[in-house]
């Protein structure tokens, strides 16, 4: 019995150091995570740039982690198991924390990309595209890195690799098609989320997004197309947002032949200019333009050039326009004529 009590208080000992190394370091952990990030989040506060808020957000989940993975070190230091388990629970655990940080340089990239590109002219646009090509990259070099700590060489990887990536060419033509020109239109910044858009065959709309394979339409009535990058760049596409948003839209009128024209085009411009100063979408500093452009069946045609802050204000600004300048020319009698047939009775009855 004493025998037995022994070697069971032997045995406990044998665990406890380590489970009470484990937990100390766990603990440590926790209270150095909760004083180190309390003070690093109040330090961002004051800075300008928000790349320390990427990494304190994208550390601060796997911090602990690293602990508890450390904590395992440990306490696996100080048990007795065989020195074979003891070797390959090491590794494991060097394989976890390679990903851990590859997961977290990761998600810093992304989110760097996404930040920061709308700031600067230069860098690539925030699309699914640019943030999966940065994750590709660095999870590569992580699982390289995983691969060469195990001792697994990765030459003959790299070169099957490249014998295989012929063949994979081959058999995914149409997929990579679209992989290239998607980056090519990313990069090329000819068209970019958030602009305005109209392809040759009609499909028209906002630019969401431009994955690995298609770019994402999403049309006036709420409904999305997908057209694949390598269709994108064989059309003849319409962008409404450069050089610059803001656009001039062309409204056609006629009035009677028996209207002053100087009048027409005065009351005209003031009602053009009141449209542009209070709808909203108008360019109040605009100057509106009236041009006659020549005498119709039953009407001096003419038009007027509105300009907006982008494509779609264009409907509002018009629907504002008509209906103000349909009650002014009411109220000054101006008329704006039906369209007119006149038949030659006489010329007929000689027939």
């Amino acid at each position: 019995m004493n025998s037995f009590f022994i070697h069971a208080t032997q045995k406990l000992m044998e665990y406890s150091i380590p489970a009470a190394a484990f937990l100390i370091t766990v603990l440590a952990g926790y209270g150095i995570r909760k004083l180190l990030f309390s003070r690093l989040e109040a330090w961002s506060k004051n800075t300008k740039t928000q790349l320390d808020d990427i990494i304190i957000a994208a550390v601060r989940g796997p911090f602990i982690i690293w602990f508890v993975m450390l904590g395992l070190y440990f306490g696996l230091e100080m048990t007795s198991l065989p020195k074979n388990a003891v070797i390959i629970i090491d590794k494991a655990l060097v394989v976890l924390g390679i990903f851990s940080v590859t997961l977290v340089l990761s998600n810093i990239s992304s989110k760097f990309i996404a930040s920061y590109s709308a700031k600067v002219e230069s860098a690539l646009p925030v699309t699914s595209l640019t943030q999966n090509i940065s994750r590709i990259i660095i999870f590569a070099v992580g699982i390289l890195i995983i691969l060469n700590n195990l001792g697994i060489s990765i030459t003959p990887i790299l070169a099957t690799l490249g014998v295989g990536g012929l063949a994979v060419a081959l058999a995914l033509q149409d997929t990579l098609s679209n992989l290239f020109s998607g980056f090519h239109i990313t990069v090329a910044r000819q068209i970019k989320i958030g602009d305005y858009i109209r392809l040759d065959s009609g499909e028209e709309g906002y630019i969401t997004d431009i994955n690995w394979r298609t770019t994402n339409i999403r049309m006036l009535p709420n409904n999305v197309v997908l057209v694949p990058n390598e269709k994108l760049t064989k059309v003849i596409v319409t962008n409404y947002c450069l050089p610059d948003k803001e656009m001039s839209i062309s409204i056609n009128l006629g009035v009677h032949y028996n209207s002053d024209l100087k009048k027409v085009e005065q009351v005209t411009c003031e009602v053009a200019k009141e449209v542009m100063r209070e709808v909203a979408g108008g360019v109040p500093g605009f100057v509106p333009v009236v041009r006659y452009s020549g005498f119709g069946d039953s009407s001096v045609d003419f038009s007027v050039t509105l300009r907006v802050k982008e494509f779609v204000d264009q409907y509002l600004v018009k629907h504002e326009f008509i209906k103000r300048l349909h009650e002014r020319y009411a109220k000054e009698c101006i008329v704006i004529p039906y369209p007119v047939r006149a038949i030659n009775y006489e010329q007929e009855k000689t027939a």
